[in-house]
């Protein structure tokens, strides 16, 4: 999947983030929250600040400890709620899955370069594209 186009709105508490299959026709929306939105577009958009910011100081700290993130997968939806894990790499080569809000996994596999592989398991899709 990639992320196909975010909406912010300055009038509403949710904002929306769409993925689509990259090599499909099927795509879906996410709303987030306000932070998040912001993050995932000035990461896009800006420069990167003179200071870390959150999903910045996040992917640093996974970073300085000797791992990587390989990639995020949106895993389940759950009552209207998705979720999501990271895929960190650990120093030793073990594979650890985080459980992480899509809207925070998506903004971490933003800030890196090129951006992180972004997965949707079947069964997400099949329920909402």
């Amino acid at each position: 999947m990639e992320l196909s186009r975010i909406i912010i709105s300055e009038i509403n508490d949710q904002q929306v983030v769409y993925l689509r299959e990259v090599s499909g026709e099927r795509s879906f929306p996410i709303l987030i929250g306000i932070f998040e939105a912001t993050s995932i577009n000035r990461r896009l958009t800006a420069p990167p600040p003179p200071r870390p910011l959150t999903h910045d100081l996040l992917k640093s700290v996974i970073t300085e400890l000797g791992a990587e993130l390989q990639d995020i997968v949106v895993t389940s939806m759950v009552d209207h709620t998705y979720y999501a894990v990271l895929r960190v790499k650990t120093a030793d080569g073990e594979m650890v899955e985080v459980d992480s809000r899509p809207s925070d996994a998506i903004a971490l596999a933003v800030h890196h370069d090129p951006v992180l592989p972004i997965f949707v398991d079947d069964s997400v899709l099949e329920t909402v594209a």
